[in-house]
């Protein structure tokens, strides 16, 4: 058990630098099971979820090094790898569902129970499935578990239903060993697709068209080993971006590429704060005597809003002068947050898949919990502008995805401190 203490802070003001995505390297290290060879994974985020699939894979046989002051992993899946996964494991995390097309392609069979995760709505796995049985696998799912086998994949034209980013990252990992041409249409357009793209092409593999809405992969009889560094986290940096907005600051972001930021940015200046491109990254500055103003947000796949800076954005409306309706289409149970918003003295009513807010003046610190990995760092940033302190706990949630959310705050001036084993001095 632990929390953080949050206090009313000072407009945030410096510059951070962003840690490797959460979204990218969980994937691209479910792909070194592929790779005969030694890889190379640098900028890897210190997170529990980074920990949750590096147990994984040793528990599949791969052995593993992770220099975690360096943010290097290096993998070796030149063993002899298992082809069932644990219950215990892949229940705390739906990226785990991910080693199922390299164990499939590599191994021919796999058993893996259904995927956990945070509890944002249902996100089921019938794509990932078609795909597989496309390529020519005999797929059966019963008692919580999934097991596909096929002595040889083959190559095959696939339609998704939906853009799903971890169905395209699972139908595409598992079609390199493939005989033959795999095309994949519709499929997810998201800068982790293209990362993990760049993994597997740096191993050997022939993967064209990622970043575009139809990705084609030429089998080949198999990959060796990469050198990768992964790409900067873009939820991490939109955290930060809306930071400055929530306190008034003035925030620096590094190690950032702006492109895949420019939906949050377009509604940053919605809002009326000042985006500037510089030399050392992102800068998000908030101008003394400006009002920031309400507007209305549609989360939608890549490259639309996101869904994982819903939570977040929602922090900075409800300050905001003014109705906003943020509506959500991706996730339907993605406004959990909402009743520990207004804890805190929001103004928020749900109707349908939207949520109508009405901006107030000031927030009151609260007794609150993080529902989600987002919803809890939506809710530190509105702790860092409320009144007294809040106390925000379940943020094993926010250790899921952010690397030292508090020391970074800390470090811009804000007044918040973990405290580990709380619970203790409850009873």
């Amino acid at each position: 058990m632990a929390r953080f203490i949050i206090k009313n802070s000072p407009p945030l003001k410096g510059s951070v630098k962003i840690s490797g995505s959460k979204n990218a390297v969980l994937p691209i290290l479910a792909a070194s099971l592929l790779a005969e060879g030694k890889c190379i994974i640098r900028e890897v985020p210190c997170q529990s979820d980074v920990e949750t699939m590096l147990k994984l894979l040793e528990r599949l046989g791969a052995d593993l090094q992770w220099d975690k002051d360096a943010g290097i992993i290096h993998t070796s899946a030149s063993s002899r790898l298992r082809t069932e996964a644990e219950y215990e494991l892949v229940s705390k995390m739906r990226a785990s569902f991910l080693v199922m097309g390299p164990l499939l392609a590599r191994l021919g069979e796999v058993n893996v129970p259904l995927p956990g995760g945070c509890a944002i709505g249902a996100r089921p796995v019938d794509l990932h499935l078609k795909g597989f049985c496309a390529l020519g696998a005999e797929v059966v799912q019963e008692h919580g578990n999934v097991s596909a086998k096929a002595k040889r994949l083959k190559g095959a034209r696939i339609y998704l239903d939906f853009p799903s980013v971890g169905a395209t990252e699972n139908i595409m990992m598992a079609a390199v060993l493939a005989d033959g041409v795999t095309v994949l249409e519709n499929c997810a357009v998201e800068p982790e697709i293209v990362d993990l793209a760049n993994f597997l092409n740096s191993a050997g593999a022939e993967v064209r068209g990622a970043g575009t809405d139809t990705i084609k992969i030429i089998g080949v009889k198999s990959i060796s080993k990469a050198d990768h560094s992964v790409i900067p986290d873009r939820i991490e940096a939109g955290t930060f971006m809306v930071a400055a907005g929530v306190t008034k600051g003035d925030i620096t972001v590094t190690n950032v590429v702006a492109d895949h930021l420019k939906p949050l940015i377009a509604k940053l200046k919605e809002v009326n704060l000042n985006v500037e491109e510089t030399e050392a990254g992102l800068r998000v500055y908030y101008k003394e005597g400006r009002r920031l103003i309400a507007t209305d947000v549609k989360t939608l796949p890549y490259p639309g809003f996101p869904t994982d800076m819903q939570a977040q954005f929602m922090s900075l409306l409800i300050l905001a002068e003014g109705t906003s309706i943020v509506t959500e289409t991706v996730f339907e149970n993605r406004f959990m947050h909402v009743g520990e918003f207004k804890r805190m003295g929001a103004d928020i009513k749900i109707e349908s898949r939207s949520a109508i807010i009405e901006g107030v003046k000031k927030l009151m610190g609260a007794q609150v919990k993080a529902t989600d990995l987002r919803a809890g760092a939506a809710l530190a940033l509105a702790a860092l502008t409320a009144s007294g302190t809040t106390e925000l706990s379940d943020i094993y949630h926010i250790d899921r995805g952010y690397c030292n959310l508090a020391e970074k705050l800390s470090q811009l001036g804000a007044m918040i401190h973990r405290e580990e084993d709380f619970s203790e001095k409850n009873c």
